[in-house]
């Protein structure tokens, strides 16, 4: 669709259009034809073609989340999940065995609740809630003749079968370098070409959205080397390096941030340095030249602070910390049992509920005729209820139509495919094609149908692309029906959580920021000091929530007007608590380098937490009482904690000279003033952050 058409559509509309962009993931598609289909020619082919359906279903939720990223994710993003729809389908089994169909629709609503509440924990919680829903539905729904431990190890072992895929085969550029690591380098790469973007727009309009992406960076690498291992600490060198090479991005990213939110240009060579860094972490090399900036103004002497630093960690390869905080049960609970959970736990279990009650009693009619596998309505049912994969008229439109079309091409190819040979091509080739399909509901269906439908026809079920459409239709209407109806409490919960999350952390870094000014600190030797550690988790706390409050705004207001009219104004509210870090991260920077916040920050901070008093009442936030008056920190009776790097006796003759960054940018031949890391260090020059010399300017 052309772009001068999509903005006359309404959002609703304009969203269930839209379809993701990017390389083809030939990894994926390769683990994909590699999962479903051998699995179940296997099955087949050993007479165990039943179990060998439920494996391939597995595979094929598993290759749903076998999404871009390290293989250290990848653990935790399909295995944890699989654990979930095996409980589910050992719960579905024995409960559909052993009772009634209103005894087994109370149960499953009670899954439903709890699989609901679990979903507002964060993405894997929703993952590990959608399969289990599906377990239990197809355990219940899909008669068997194997016990439901039978049922939940082939299920595991389908779901382990991608992982192991995940885990042996090589991806593109990681043979080039430790096997273990394919993720995690690009990852933390990454974050210093977002830093050199930012660089690049500072001054002008496209600064916010470079620094968005500057955050979702940092949590694409905080995530890729923060993911499960067994060990606490990082037990090889090249995980302790790129570890340590993240570490050094957190500065410059703080560094960049203060100079957008100055609004002043800089000269094109700022970028450089980070450019520099990106392709040695890409290419596990050393640094080579680096331009440094003149140090005319705070936030540019606490990047050049920053390039100082990561030369020499680049350098030296030592570890580093994530600068993260681990959530702990009471967290997970608290979202689970809070506003966001109650009301998605409230709103899943009465549609599986209602769903499942439905399709029994279809079952028991005449209008399923010979199909006795009742678990796709509600199994349809759990994919549209979940908001985490879209607004809800979104997910109706697309699961209609990507059903609708999967069905019938699956009915055409059924006609003409030799069986089961054909069927089982059919799972292989659908199975490849899921990594691609991703990229829009529609697609993603559509591939799930044909796949599923073959599935079940090689496990001697005749051909039921009729009855699915029609189930799946139902299903619309009924999760259309749940998804307006009024629930206890104020609707738009889980936007409200969201927010909430990210106003707490913006204060609670705020608060820090205002105690450093407050109290006298100790200057830094050898790592960041313990106050500087703190800001950047803090820091990072408050960016990450703000990008998922973003995330489920943007969401929100693309609901029909019925809904989305219970979250106006929420991005109002998100852009100032943006504007809150980014003046509190300005802060910062600036009370590294003068020991004081400046009156233009106080001024700025006061306005934004005026309006934020205002317009945050509507979403549920509350600023501390004390945030306002604190603003005017008590003066210091210390001296401003200027390191060495600041002091002006370091200076040589051609830092004195230096032009600004304002400037043009220089010719190549000045424009490097570090030697590559390994060089011998001359005697004179600046000091890092850490108190140790480096190369003067040249």
């Amino acid at each position: 669709m052309s772009r001068r058409i999509a903005p006359h559509l309404p959002p609703w509309l304009a969203h269930a259009l839209h379809a993701q962009r990017g390389p083809v993931p030939w990894s994926a598609v390769t683990r994909g034809a590699l999962s479903a289909g051998p699995l179940l020619l296997v099955a087949v082919q050993t007479g165990l073609t039943s179990l060998g359906v439920v494996a391939a279903i597995a595979a094929m939720l598993a290759g749903i989340n076998d999404r871009p990223g390290s293989r250290r994710v990848s653990v935790k993003r399909i295995g944890v999940p699989a654990l979930g729809g095996a409980v589910g389908l050992v719960v579905g089994t024995y409960t559909g065995q052993g009772t009634g169909a209103v005894v087994l629709t109370v149960v499953l609503t009670a899954v439903g609740l709890v699989a609901g509440g679990m979903s507002a924990v964060g993405p894997v919680a929703s993952a590990v809630g959608t399969q289990l829903l599906v377990g239990a539905a197809i355990g219940a729904g899909m008669p068997l003749p194997e016990p439901g431990w039978e049922r939940a190890l082939a299920y595991l072992a389908g779901a382990g079968w991608l992982l192991v895929l995940r885990l042996v085969l090589p991806t593109p550029g990681s043979l080039a370098g430790d096997f273990r690591f394919d993720g995690e380098r690009e990852a933390v790469a990454g974050v210093y070409e977002a830093v050199a973007e930012l660089l690049d727009a500072v001054g002008g309009p496209d600064a916010i959205r470079r620094r968005a992406a500057l955050t979702a960076a940092l949590d694409h690498a905080q995530d890729a080397l923060a993911g499960p291992r067994l060990r606490r600490y990082a037990s090889s060198s090249t995980e302790r390096r790129l570890h340590a090479q993240y570490a050094a991005a957190l500065p410059l990213a703080e560094a960049a941030t203060a100079l957008a939110w100055a609004e002043e240009a800089i000269a094109e060579r700022a970028s450089e340095g980070p450019r520099r860094l990106a392709a040695a972490v890409r290419g596990n090399t050393h640094t080579g030249p680096l331009p440094a900036p003149a140090r005319s103004a705070p936030a540019l002497r606490a990047l050049d602070d920053a390039l100082l630093h990561a030369a020499e960690v680049f350098d030296q390869g030592r570890g580093g910390d994530l600068h993260t905080r681990p959530r702990g049960a009471g967290d997970r609970l608290r979202a689970a049992f809070g506003t966001a959970g109650r009301e998605y736990g409230l709103r899943v279990a009465l549609c599986f509920g209602a769903s499942s009650a439905v399709a029994q009693a279809l079952h028991q009619s005449q209008w399923y005729g010979q199909h006795e596998h009742w678990y796709w309505l509600p199994a349809t049912a759990v994919f549209l209820v979940k908001p985490d994969l879209g607004p809800l008229v979104s997910r109706v439109l697309n699961r209609a139509a990507g059903t609708v079309l999967g069905a019938l091409l699956f009915a055409g190819l059924a006609a003409v495919l030799p069986r089961p040979e054909g069927l089982i091509a059919l799972v292989a080739l659908s199975g490849a094609l899921i990594p691609v399909a991703t990229r829009h509901f529609a697609a993603q269906t559509a591939v799930a149908t044909v796949l599923v439908l073959a599935l079940v026809m090689v496990g001697g079920e005749p051909q039921a692309s009729a009855g699915r459409i029609g189930e799946t239709l139902l299903a619309c209407a009924i999760v259309l029906i749940t998804g307006h109806l009024p629930m206890p409490g104020q609707r738009g919960g889980g936007v409200r959580a969201r927010l909430a999350a990210a106003g707490d952390a913006a204060y609670a870094y705020l608060t820090h920021v205002l105690d450093e000014a407050d109290t006298p600190r100790i200057g830094t030797s050898g790592t960041p000091s313990d106050h500087r550690a703190t800001r950047w988790t803090l820091r990072r706390e408050a960016y990450r929530t703000l990008a998922e409050a973003r995330s489920a705004i943007s969401l929100a207001a693309h609901e029909l007007p019925a809904l989305a009219r219970h979250t106006e104004g929420a991005d109002e509210v998100a852009d100032l608590l943006e504007r809150l870090v980014d003046t509190t991260t300005a802060c910062a920077v600036h009370l590294d380098d003068t020991g004081r916040i400046g009156p233009r920050h106080k001024e700025r901070l006061t306005a934004v937490l005026s309006e934020l008093a205002g317009r945050g009442e509507r979403v549920g936030l509350r600023p501390p009482r004390d945030t306002p008056r604190r603003l005017v920190p008590r003066q210091a009776t210390f001296a401003p904690s200027r390191g060495p790097a600041r002091s002006p006796k370091l200076s040589t003759p051609l830092e004195q000279g230096a032009p600004p960054l304002a400037a043009p940018a220089e010719s190549p031949s000045t424009s490097s003033t570090r030697a590559p890391a390994g060089t011998p260090r001359a005697r004179t020059g600046r000091r890092s952050l850490t108190g140790k010399r480096c190369l003067p300017r040249r």
